[in-house]
């Protein structure tokens, strides 16, 4: 039987509210059955222990961080005791709570794994490539995900082209522009690499035009504010086999 998994975009801070409004709905309509929703950017950089929870009544299952995992402090005592709620499998191992999970459905076991790229980051993470391979062989399940939160394409392209076979699905967030690549490689793993975002569409990458344009022409620091107007919600929808755990089918999503 085929389980079909969300995956949604990086939520913004402009798009928190539009996507409790209308994730239950997208997750009742096409009857999702597992839904992953990458939250770093929840309040424009880094996610607060009540925007989590919003994200998790809205239908999330999992929610996966990246490079502004712990922007926010206080979202280090609910990490820790959230296993849900991954930050980046290959961060400094003493940083609180997870990278990886195995979580109990109705039909079965699903596991999600949270990598981080090293091209263009701020700081260079334990090789993900190296680590993943460690990690694979402790899930006792076939509906793998893996989450590469990466700048660099090629990271992301190469990352899925390794595990194609051994995973359901590999999709790319970070850039927050959503990629036309979705695809079910040779061996049976579904990939694109970028969700996209969750968040407006007049916008740089959820923030107001004028202040990444102000930024990057002065090279000055800009108080960099949230977009206003209509929003969108980014991701992919890939259906694996429970019993074989490959990817059959895999559609690109952008509600607005």
């Amino acid at each position: 039987m085929e389980r079909r998994i969300f995956a949604v975009g990086d939520v913004t801070a402009g798009g928190l509210q539009f996507l409790r409004r209308r994730l239950p709905k997208l997750l009742r309509q096409r009857e999702i059955d597992f839904c992953v929703v990458n939250g770093e950017n929840a309040s424009l950089v880094g996610i607060t222990p009540e925007q989590a929870e919003a994200i998790f009544s809205a239908g999330a299952n999992v929610i996966t961080l990246g490079n502004h995992a712990f922007n926010r402090r206080e979202i280090v005592p609910y990490i820790a005791r959230t296993p849900e709620l991954l930050r980046p499998a290959n961060q400094p191992p003493q940083q609180p709570g997870q990278g990886w999970g195995v979580f109990e459905t109705p039909f079965g076991d699903v596991a999600v794994v949270n990598l981080i790229g090293r091209c263009g980051m701020d700081f260079t993470p334990d090789n993900p490539f190296l680590l993943v391979e460690r990690i694979l062989p402790r899930l006792q399940t076939r509906l793998i995900c893996v989450e590469i939160h990466a700048e660099a394409t090629s990271e992301k392209q190469a990352m899925a082209w390794m595990l194609d076979g051994r995973v359901s699905a590999v999709w790319g967030t970070h850039t927050h522009v959503q990629t036309a690549d979705e695809q079910i490689l040779p061996n049976g793993t579904g990939y694109q690499t970028d969700l996209g975002m969750t968040g407006p569409e007049l916008s740089v990458l959820g923030v107001r035009p004028e202040a990444s344009i102000s930024w990057l022409k002065t090279g000055l620091p800009t108080r960099f504010e949230i977009s206003g107007g209509a929003c969108m919600m980014c991701g992919v929808i890939i259906d694996a086999d429970e019993k074989t755990g490959k990817a059959r089918s895999i559609e690109r999503v952008c509600v607005r």
